[in-house]
């Protein structure tokens, strides 16, 4: 079994108004010293599989297909081995 931690965050170039707002709302709670907030998603994957090739051309095929919009969103994910 294979466990892929995968990160999707908006590309620099597109505006994050949620990102916008937490960092507002940080301002607003004194934390002055934050510059910039992007919000993203979190998304774990587990694959039945032992083959780290298979699962990581799997896990990209998702992303690509329905994870991501990768029109406006960039991915990225970690593969590690998980005990059964």
């Amino acid at each position: 079994m294979i466990l892929a931690k995968i990160h999707v965050t908006l590309k620099a170039s597109v505006l994050d108004p949620q990102g916008e707002a937490v960092g507002k709302s940080l301002h607003a709670l004194g934390y002055d010293e934050v510059q910039e907030v992007r919000v993203g998603k979190f998304i774990e994957v587990k694959v039945d599989t032992a083959d780290f090739s298979m699962a990581k051309e799997r896990v990209r095929e998702m992303c690509e297909k329905l994870l991501a919009n990768t029109v406006i969103e960039k991915y990225s994910f970690e593969l590690a081995e998980v005990a059964e």
